[in-house]
């Protein structure tokens, strides 16, 4: 028997049925609302079918009746109205993602590549480097574009203008460009090959950078030269002339020196830590007797923990070396020309091994698989390699 209208809305608190598998249910505040009772597969089961208010009794017994329909045919109303919230769920998520996904600019994917490697770099003018080059030649042609549509076409647009007149250049934001879209690929915000590879890709619609100018190396000091221009270095004044001394004498690159600090000295080693090395590894430097001494000549400043102070005790500026053969009028040198002149003599004039002068230079030394296996840095034989450098400076 149904529920007659006058028993549904005098109903007090309970179940009361309504007749095959349909039940009012009335809570103890009075709500009431429609349950469906049945069993399949020798277990009991109920549903919600929907509240008194919104749905009336005899709505309330059709959707019974369509539920009855199905569960003779073996589905299970429940199961099926599980499935459908998830599809409707997971269908959201899907346009959510899509959404994102068409929204995701190049610019923004570069804004979240420098952010997620901006940690690794050495030099903190590498993130501004980044943003320079991708502000000024990519963002204005493929800035604003959906990162999951650029295609080659696209980035030779970008490289096009610049890539005879700036070879260097071009070819910096090439390689910026395919970083930031193989980043884009791991957010998930485009499939498919890189437009920006070079290999396989643009090498087919653009020469090597090598035809298009000569790479430029850092002018350098002929090797022989080296005791001659040392001597007058000598006999200039000032911590960023003996900082330029140091830097020659140990092959040095300028930054390591001028942020050389006392704690760094252990006897007759320089260690650099692996923060201040272009490659983040540790260097020790073998300390000739004649970079000893200069050490020993340099005054301790109390408080100052740089051997080569600038002003207010801070390392001395990346211009102040280059100063010094500026106003030397040195023709054509380069502070970092110097690792070259130590290279050029120790490969012309010496039979020390190559292997071991690339240490000296904390470059690394043979491939990847050589690297695994070579766990020393050959450092006795590197003071026999800087002692005869010194020697050849006249000192």
């Amino acid at each position: 028997m149904t529920l007659t209208a006058l028993e549904i809305k005098n109903a007090k608190p309970g179940m009361h049925s309504d007749g095959k598998g349909l039940y009012l249910h009335v809570g103890a505040a009075g709500t009431a609302s429609w349950i469906f009772r049945y069993q399949l597969h020798r277990r009991r089961r109920e549903m919600g079918i929907g509240s008194l208010s919104t749905t009336p009794a005899v709505e309330a017994r059709a959707k019974a009746a369509a539920l009855k329909a199905k569960i003779a045919l073996g589905t299970d109303p429940l199961e099926d109205k599980r499935a459908a919230q998830q599809a409707a769920a997971e269908g959201v998520k899907a346009s959510a993602a899509d959404k994102a996904l068409k929204l995701a600019t190049f610019r923004t994917a570069a804004e979240r590549h420098i952010a997620g490697k901006e940690s690794g770099w050495s030099n903190p003018k590498h993130r501004q480097q980044w943003v320079n080059t991708l502000e000024k030649y990519a963002h204005p042609v493929i800035g604003d574009m959906p990162v999951r549509d650029i295609r080659p076409d696209h980035v030779l647009d970008v490289l096009m203008p610049i890539w005879a007149a700036k070879p260097e250049t071009a070819s910096r934001v090439r390689m910026r460009i395919e970083a930031v879209l193989n980043s884009a690929k791991l957010f998930g915000w485009r499939e498919g090959e890189n437009p920006a590879l070079w290999r396989g890709g643009l090498e087919a619609a653009l020469p090597p950078k090598a035809k298009v100018k000569k790479v430029r190396h850092h002018p350098a000091l002929p090797w022989r030269d080296a005791a001659a221009f040392m001597d007058k270095l000598r006999r200039r004044e000032g911590i960023a002339a003996r900082a330029l001394e140091f830097a020659i004498l140990t092959a040095a690159r300028s930054g390591e020196v001028r942020h050389a600090q006392w704690a760094d000295l252990k006897d007759d080693v320089w260690i650099v830590p692996a923060e201040r090395m272009k490659a983040r590894r540790e260097h020790r430097v073998a300390l000739s007797d004649a970079a000893q001494s200069l050490l020993h000549q340099m005054p301790r400043i109390s408080g100052c923990p740089y051997i080569f102070p600038g002003m207010r005790g801070q390392p001395l500026s990346d211009m102040s070396l280059g100063a010094v053969l500026k106003r030397m009028e040195v023709a054509n040198v380069t502070v970092h020309g110097f690792r070259s002149t130590f290279r050029d003599w120790a490969a012309e004039h010496t039979d020390h091994d190559r292997d071991l002068v690339e240490m000296a230079l904390a470059h690394s030394v043979g491939s990847k698989v050589e690297a695994a296996y070579r766990r020393g840095d050959m450092l006795p034989k590197r003071f026999k390699l800087m002692a005869d450098w010194a020697a050849w400076c006249g000192l």
